[in-house]
């Protein structure tokens, strides 16, 4: 499982521009299964994904393809978790 953290990077005056791609980046990945939830941080710095079923790699390469990155609107970070403890039913949803 992994946290894609997307921070506001040096185009953020862009977000405008590309927002309806980058929408639709996200609800590509949620289709498919790998982005499992899809926020915004707090403080408008940007936005957050949560990752299952990928490896980083995999989500890397998925990342890049985000229009928000392409153009610089945000700068990704991937964080790989290893989950130990969870609420019931949860563990379906990593698997």
């Amino acid at each position: 499982m992994h946290i894609v953290f997307l921070k506001f990077g040096p185009n953020r005056s862009q977000a405008a521009q590309w927002m309806a791609a980058h929408n639709q980046w996200i609800q590509s990945g949620i289709d498919d299964g790998v982005f499992l939830m899809a926020g915004s941080l707090e403080s408008a710095q940007g936005g957050a994904i949560l990752a299952a079923k990928t490896t980083k790699e995999e989500l890397a390469s998925r990342v890049q393809q985000d229009p928000f990155v392409a153009h610089g609107v945000v700068v990704p970070e991937i964080i790989g978790v290893t989950p130990s403890r969870t609420v019931e039913g949860f563990a379906r949803l990593i698997d």
